[in-house]
């Protein structure tokens, strides 16, 4: 009789701690998911955010907005980059992540705030997160105009306007 009593109050335990953790798993599941990452890197995130910040992070994202999801995107990008490794192989590996993901891999003023917000028990400084930002964005945004006029120019593809303007 004491057996079905543990084992009662066992299966509730565990029911209930997936029925209240399971907003936070969906949502960071949602972004793991569409970065292709392991788990580690937001729940790692989310654990030094503080429980406020945690909550409303998780709140934000756990929409089906695609918005709200690019956005958190960000913020784990400023977090990687800006507090966990600022190297420049780790820079690259995450500006990968995200135009593989299929998101603007620009850091906009608005997720530098928002970012800002999130990460405030972290008490980051905003003239930092400004500069990495304008650094970040230099860097790809010339990068990638390199990479298209090389592209352009050794590839034996013509676009069809350009096509049209010839003949």
């Amino acid at each position: 009789m004491i057996w079905l009593m543990l084992a009662t109050l066992a299966i509730v335990f565990v029911v209930g701690f997936q029925l209240l953790t399971a907003r936070s798993r969906h949502a960071a599941q949602a972004l793991n998911k569409r970065l292709g990452l392991p788990p580690v890197h937001i729940e790692s995130m989310l654990s030094l955010m503080g429980k406020e910040a945690a909550k409303e992070f998780i709140d934000y994202i756990a929409g089906d907005n695609e918005a709200h999801l690019q956005n958190g995107a960000m913020v784990l990008l400023i977090w990687q980059v800006l507090i966990v490794d600022g190297s420049e192989a780790n820079t690259l590996r995450w500006h990968g992540i995200l135009s593989k993901a299929g998101f603007s891999a620009l850091i906009s003023r608005q997720q530098l705030l928002l970012a800002l917000g999130f990460l405030r028990q972290l008490e980051p400084d905003s003239q930092e997160l400004h500069a990495l930002r304008e650094q970040y964005n230099a860097r790809f945004t010339q990068q990638g105009i390199e990479l298209e006029g090389e592209s352009a120019e050794a590839s034996n593809l013509v676009s069809l306007s350009d096509w049209r303007q010839r003949h």
